[in-house]
């Protein structure tokens, strides 16, 4: 209990103390240099390391435990303002701190931090670095460019920069991202919880843009980049933060908004559903009743809780 007081009472101090000499700088070079001096001191104070950039670790749980579970695959479209801060954390000014879901994601796959990265949602096909690597880019010879070189004519740089295009998905594309998770009731607990467990952001393909497919141009084709096993990621996404809209001051990791489910979804397969799961294989054409059956998914989620307490 005097551990707990003593951690508590620097940390308001430190804070307390951070604040104030950013409050009274007196010019913007003061005042970057009090910021960066607040980061490093919470950082580095022993104190608070147990309290910064710390992965909470599920509880273990047995599957004698679970009354009730459903598993099911969610799209997040990150063009909802709900969901923005998950994407607009992304920025051109080379900060480290400030990255988007796909960057942090991205980063640590290359990084080697993220080693749990599949081809497919069930995670039966490991893919490496380098595969995802040219899953994202492509590097395309116009016809004429070819027709040049093989007619033996001299290249100049200026034919090689206009005949090849290198073509690249990045974080300004990738708009949606899908997630896969379990609810289960525990019955140790009586709570309905929630456990996620895959992560996949999806970009157009770089093999297909541009491409002229059955008189159309391949423009809106999405792809599943690749997917993480979220467990496996818990780590590097609690190093970063995105921006929380009602207090600019407290951010909160990637890791923590996810798991406290802090963005608005769409339910796109369940467990439960009819065929292989997938909505639009059992309502298919139909953008309005697959919204319904959707909602109606979240209603019976939701149901389960409610009528675990009803006698």
């Amino acid at each position: 209990m005097k551990y707990l007081i003593i951690c508590l009472t620097a940390l308001i101090s430190s804070a307390s103390f951070a604040q104030f000499s950013i409050l009274n700088a007196e010019s913007p070079e003061e005042l970057r240099l009090k910021r960066e001096e607040a980061k490093q001191g919470q950082q580095n104070d022993s104190l608070l390391t147990p309290f910064t950039n710390q992965v909470l670790p599920y509880g273990f749980i047995e599957d004698k435990d679970i009354l009730w579970s459903m598993v099911v695959w969610e799209i997040i479209d990150l063009n909802e303002k709900l969901n923005q801060p998950y994407y607009h954390t992304y920025t051109d000014s080379g900060n480290n701190n400030n990255k988007s879901l796909y960057d942090v994601l991205f980063d640590g796959i290359n990084s080697g931090e993220i080693a749990e990265v599949y081809e497919d949602e069930e995670f039966t096909s490991k893919v490496s670095k380098e595969n995802i690597t040219s899953k994202i880019q492509a590097v395309r010879t116009s016809d004429w460019f070819l027709d040049k070189i093989n007619s033996g004519e001299k290249i100049t740089k200026e034919d090689s920069l206009q005949g090849i295009d290198h073509i690249k998905t990045d974080t300004k594309t990738i708009k949606l991202v899908k997630i896969k998770g379990m609810w289960y009731i525990d019955k140790r607990l009586g709570q309905m919880k929630y456990r996620l467990l895959g992560i996949a952001p999806m970009g157009p393909d770089p093999q297909m843009l541009g491409l002229i497919v059955d008189g159309y141009t391949q423009q809106d084709e999405l792809i599943d980049l690749f997917w993480v096993y979220y467990p496996d990621a818990r780590k590097t996404l609690s190093y970063y933060y995105l921006f929380n809209p009602r207090n600019s001051a407290s951010p909160v990791t990637f890791d923590d908004a996810l798991n406290a489910r802090r963005f608005n979804s769409m339910i796109y397969k369940s467990e439960g559903g009819l065929g292989d799961g997938n909505i639009n294989g059992y309502i298919p054409a139909d953008a309005e009743g697959q919204l319904e059956e959707s909602q109606r998914i979240k209603r019976l989620i939701l149901s389960k809780e409610n009528n675990m307490w009803n006698y």
